[in-house]
């Protein structure tokens, strides 16, 4: 067959052209943001009603809303202070009721959530011991049974709440089949979580999951669309705590060591094909503050502070990834905070340490009232082109118990601090006008004291401490926050 004449072939190249291009931008356009959901610290309490727990116990999660709808029995205020008596905690998690009020604000409030990131921390504080006070004849597969069944209960909760999305989940250090604080690498507990945190994703990312979950609670994952060219990160720091040991209560770090070196492969491989990244964990890395000062460490006088994490390599390998890493996603401290990992003194990296190249962190607060707090979750927005958070907004309840509660707006990230977005160059911006105002004078100092925690007494006391606190902000190293804060005299006297 002869080819066709020049004239003809030049009409139908110029026909396809024409018809690809029609079809190209006939292809939806990405939208300028997409809403999501932030939510933390659930650690939901199946046991608050103990004359359920035997029902429970012997019932699959898919049982659960039946059992835990029976009217509360009449001795509930007596067996549940039994309880907290023989396995103490310093609050009350959320129970049925209150958790049932959150998932009631979910279906109106984060209605259009195109996706969701959960945390970590879904079970109760010192579950091992409220379980083992009320079976003291089970045996540790009826345990694990039960932290599953719990875990599948809180999932599918959300995912009824709110269906058809993504539900990126990390683990928290309350997440284990051990007490809190310990937990074994490559074992039963995390091959049965997978499946799990597999259901709540895309199909097609289910197998990797699964393996790589089942190995260390970490998974890597393409966020699914209209992210672009996003890829999620997800980290059981649990195994980097300082305080972390395995069930055997034996210190050992080489899970910390493996995943840290997987995370950097991770990050390598998602900068050679020019992906965003988020990183999402439980555990923010830095000083623990808290514990700096409970227990009287003298920062300025050689003693070093206490850090959150075992061992400062998790935001080494955060803070020299700058460019890639849009956004760090963690929780555990039940207070809504911020921070800007930076490659400071003490962080080696690629990155040069110049003024906006960091990584944006935000600290989500909790669900769980157990430290005094309202319960709350965070209703995002996202440039889906770059993975830059634009937005958020913080949606408290107006009390601790759910009951006859409202969950309003607490405040709004651009209202509050009149930023346009909540990337590395506004968060240092931003940090450079708290340290310019050491006494916590100026409105923006004025809302994070507001925000950070929901009850007015500890906003005065972060102010008494507030240069430290800024300090910490951007300084995520022992070395670094020590030079930051006793260059200041920021630091007060030891009690």
């Amino acid at each position: 067959m002869k080819p066709f004449p020049y004239p003809i072939r030049l009409f139908a190249t110029l026909v396809l052209a024409v018809a690809f291009t029609c079809h190209a931008s006939a292809a939806p356009p990405v939208p300028a943001t997409i809403p999501a959901l932030f939510i933390s610290d659930i650690h939901y309490d199946p046991l608050r009603d103990p004359v359920l727990a035997p029902r429970l116990n012997a019932a699959p999660a898919s049982e659960w809303s039946t059992i835990l709808a029976t009217p509360a029995s009449p001795t509930i205020t007596e067996d549940y202070a039994a309880l907290q008596k023989a396995c103490p905690t310093r609050g009350y998690d959320p129970d049925q009721t209150l958790w049932q009020s959150t998932l009631a604000a979910l279906r109106v409030q984060a209605v259009n959530s195109r996706f969701a990131v959960l945390s970590g921390d879904m079970l109760p504080h010192n579950f091992e011991c409220r379980y083992r006070f009320l079976f003291p004849n089970s045996t540790r597969a009826d345990y694990l049974n039960f932290t599953l069944n719990t875990l599948r209960y809180v999932v599918t909760s959300l995912r009824a709440a709110l269906p058809g999305i993504p539900l990126y989940i990390a683990l928290g250090n309350n997440d284990t089949a051990c007490t809190g604080n310990s937990l074994d690498p490559s074992n039963d507990f995390l091959a049965l979580t997978a499946k799990v945190i597999a259901e709540s994703l895309p199909p097609a990312s289910g197998q990797s999951i699964l393996r790589d979950f089942a190995t260390g609670g970490y998974y890597s994952i393409p966020m699914a669309a209209p992210m672009r060219h996003t890829r999620l990160l997800v980290v059981d720091n649990l195994f980097f705590l300082t305080e972390y040991t395995t069930c055997a209560k034996k210190k050992d770090y080489s899970e910390e060591t493996a995943q840290i070196a997987w995370l950097n492969s991770q990050l390598a491989l998602a900068r050679r094909h020019h992906e965003n990244v988020w990183v999402v964990g439980h555990i923010p890395p830095g000083v623990s503050l808290y514990t700096t000062f409970l227990r009287h460490r003298n920062v300025c006088g050689g003693d070093a502070p206490d850090m959150s994490l075992h061992s400062e390599q998790f935001a080494q390998s955060l803070a020299s990834n700058a460019n890639t890493v849009r956004l760090a996603l963690f929780a555990h401290t039940h207070s809504d905070a911020f921070a800007l990992i930076t490659p400071t003194l003490g962080d080696p990296g690629p990155v040069p340490p110049q003024s906006g190249i960091g990584v944006p962190v935000k600290v989500v607060a909790s669900v769980s009232p157990i430290n005094g707090n309202n319960p709350s979750f965070t209703l995002a927005s996202v440039d889906p082109a770059t993975a830059i958070l634009r937005d958020y907004t913080v949606i408290e309840s107006s009390n601790l118990t759910g009951i006859d509660a409202t969950w309003t707006k607490q405040y709004t990230y651009s209202e509050d601090y009149a930023e346009p977005d909540f990337s590395s160059r506004s968060l240092s911006g931003l940090i450079a006008s708290f340290r310019a105002d050491p006494n916590a004078e100026t409105p923006a100092s004025q809302a994070y004291l507001a925000h950070h925690y929901s009850t007015g007494a500890a906003a005065a006391i972060l102010k008494l401490f507030w240069p430290i606190y800024v300090c910490a902000m951007d300084h995520d190293s022992s070395q670094s926050f020590a030079a930051c804060s006793c260059s200041s005299g920021a630091l007060p006297p030891l009690p």
